[in-house]
Formats: structure tokens, C-alpha cells, sequence
């Protein structure tokens, strides 16, 4: 669900919300010293913004960072080629647009995603799906049309025929094969996934310290200037901008997913954007957010967006069997209640 880099930024932001609610702000540090600097740019991508940081000698020019931008930029555009399902002859909307039955050999970029997604669904039990797309405009969260009263239940059962990440086939040699009529949206692992992407090239561009931030998902390297660690404030599910944590994040991915922004209330009954895949129905569980690090920002994108999906119970026990830090907020009948796993408590700035 992504955007091209210019127009219907309100919408888009919208659809992303699915797999990120908080928003992450790098805290201030020290003066660097002398002989290092630190050099910031940043750009709009996805319906979202883009921020990026790196410790660069003290001499480098900024026309240097310019030129990293524009490859950046080129990247980004790259990447929303293949991956947007709002751009409409992108690689992944044409193939939406096929009917069931459809093999396509598509591009590496794209392939090497669906693996990561696939492989995520598979461990997850479907809690994470990328083919959840028609359930999601079903209830109005995505870009087709905004509606306010529930479907019915004879109505989810008929576009539920149209989910399932086990009809998206990924037969090797960059090919795959929907056996039923597919829609995929990658916008939650797809920011992620880029952000990966981007910090390859940073760090080819010979730096070995650096932030990169794509709409809240981030990735850190090495420290900043003075030998400070990079850290990062979490914002607590509520309606106003209020930090719940601020942690420690060198060297590790981070993403949040969130439920408190997106919904709609009907007689009394409040609907979030998450949907449960079982049912087809969004979650109706007490995890307002969840915030995971990880070795790559994708993994970390989609097991925010699967833990949210899965309820604290299984998500936490998930995350300790394979050695995932995360930080789980849920709601309570007076304020929220914190959960985390010990990796995460480490980093937890007092």
C-alpha cells in the first residue's frame, strides 16, 4: 500500500497506518567532535516521510550528501515501482489485476520480499497474511472507499474466498502463481524492507554509522558522535503525543504497530484496522501496540503488525521462543498496562 513520491499523501498515510501507529523521535545528543560531523537529509517516500542520519568526517562537503540523496531518492522510486499497490502499472498492481491461476516471473527485489513475508506467515500460524488487502477495504481502512457500519457476516465469509497467504505460490527462479484471486498489499513489511534496502546503501557509501528512518520504522548503526548511543522515544497509544519509553537502539531495526488511530465505532462497538485473519473480523483483544526489534527492519515491520494481529499471549511467547525483543502495550480499564520481554527491558533508559 504504498504511494508514489508525490500526491494523495492523505490516504496513503491512512493505509500504512496498518503496520506502524507510533511515531519514533531520535533524541538530541552532544556536539560531535572536532573531526566528525553528523550529516542529516531527508525526503517524502510511501505517503510518509524519510530521515536519515550518518557520522561523516568533518571535512566532507555537502554536495557529497546530495548525492547520496539522489540516489536515495532513486531507490525509493524503485522500490515503489515495484512494491505500491496505489501506483497503478507498478509490478505488484498489474499483478493484482491478473485473475486466479496467473504464474508471473517478477522482479528479484519483489520475490526476495514475498519470501520474507511468506516465511513470517508460516511462523505465525497466518496471524500475518499480505493477501489480507480485500478483508481490510472490506472494513474501510484501505483506499477503495471509508465506511462506518460493519459488513455482514455472509458478506466477510464470500471475500474471505479471496485471503490466504497459502494461495500465493512461490515456485523459485523469481516466479509465483496466485491459485485463488489474490490482492497483496506489502505495506507492512514493505517500509521495512526499504529501510533495509537504504542502509545497504549507506553503508556502501562507506559509513559505518548511521540512522535511517522511513515513516517510523528505523534502523541504527554503530554511534553517534562522542561514542552516544542512538535513542529513541515510544510514543504510549494514546490520542495525545506522549512518550511511554525511551530505549536504546544501536545497532537493531525497530517497528510499532498500533491499533488506537484507525477504526470506526458502530452502536457502541469500536473496530480497528487489524484484522484477525481467522475470523475476518478485526481484533477485539486488549494489545494497543506493539514495538519489535530486530536484525533486519522488514522482519521487524511484519512481526509488529503479526504480534498485533496474535493478542499479548501468543505474541509474547512467540517472541521469547525465537529470541525476539518486544515491548507490548495493552489497555486497561484505567490506563495501559506494559509488558516486555527481558532483551527489551535492557535497553530501557531509566
Amino acid at each position: 500500500m504504498f504511494k508514489s513520491l508525490q500526491g494523495a499523501l492523505k490516504r496513503t498515510s491512512q493505509r500504512l497506518a496498518v503496520s506502524l501507529l507510533a511515531v519514533f523521535v531520535v533524541i538530541p545528543f552532544n556536539t560531535a567532535l572536532a573531526d566528525e560531523k553528523l550529516v542529516a537529509i531527508e525526503g517524502r517516500t510511501m505517503g510518509t516521510t524519510y530521515h536519515i542520519k550518518w557520522v561523516a568526517d568533518a571535512k566532507e562537503t555537502d554536495q557529497h550528501a546530495q548525492d547520496i540523496k539522489l540516489k536515495v531518492d532513486q531507490l525509493l522510486v524503485d522500490i515503489n515501482q515495484a512494491m505500491s499497490t496505489y501506483i497503478p502499472d507498478s509490478e505488484l498492481s498489474l499483478f493484482n489485476k491478473k485473475p486466479s491461476g496467473t504464474e508471473q516471473q517478477v522482479s528479484s527485489a519483489l520475490y526476495e520480499l514475498l519470501v520474507k513475508a511468506q516465511r513470517i506467515s508460516d511462523s505465525s500460524n497466518g496471524a500475518y497474511d499480505v493477501t489480507v488487502g480485500p478483508l481490510i477495504n472490506l472494513w474501510g481502512f484501505g483506499p477503495d472507499k471509508k465506511v462506518i457500519k460493519a459488513p455482514s457476516d455472509e458478506t466477510i465469509a464470500q471475500v474471505r474466498k479471496r485471503v490466504g497467504y497459502e494461495h500465493l505460490k512461490l515456485l523459485g527462479n523469481n516466479t509465483i502463481r496466485k491459485e485463488a484471486d489474490l490482492y497483496i498489499d506489502l505495506s507492512s513489511i514493505a517500509k521495512g524492507y526499504a529501510v533495509d534496502k537504504v542502509a545497504t546503501l549507506i553503508a556502501d557509501n562507506g559509513y559505518k554509522a548511521y540512522l535511517v528512518e522511513i515513516g517510523g520504522e528505523l534502523i541504527t548503526s554503530g554511534e553517534k558522535p562522542n561514542a552516544e548511543p542512538w535513542r529513541i522515544a515510544i510514543e504510549s497509544p494514546t490520542q495525545g503525543r506522549v512518550i511511554q519509553r525511551i530505549v536504546t537502539v544501536n545497532n537493531t531495526a525497530v517497528a510499532t504497530s498500533g491499533d488506537y488511530r484507525i477504526y470506526f465505532e458502530e452502536n457502541g462497538v469500536r473496530y480497528s484496522h487489524i484484522i484477525n485473519t481467522k475470523t475476518g473480523k478485526p481484533i477485539t483483544h486488549t494489545l494497543a501496540s506493539v514495538t519489535v526489534l530486530a536484525d533486519t527492519c522488514a522482519q521487524a515491520d511484519a512481526l509488529a503488525t503479526a504480534f498485533l494481529a496474535m493478542g499479548l499471549e501468543k505474541s509474547y511467547n512467540y517472541a521469547v521462543e525465537n529470541g525476539i525483543e518486544a515491548f507490548f502495550i495493552s489497555k486497561k480499564d484505567e490506563g495501559f498496562k506494559e509488558t516486555m520481554t527481558p532483551g527489551f527491558a535492557k535497553r530501557i533508559v531509566k
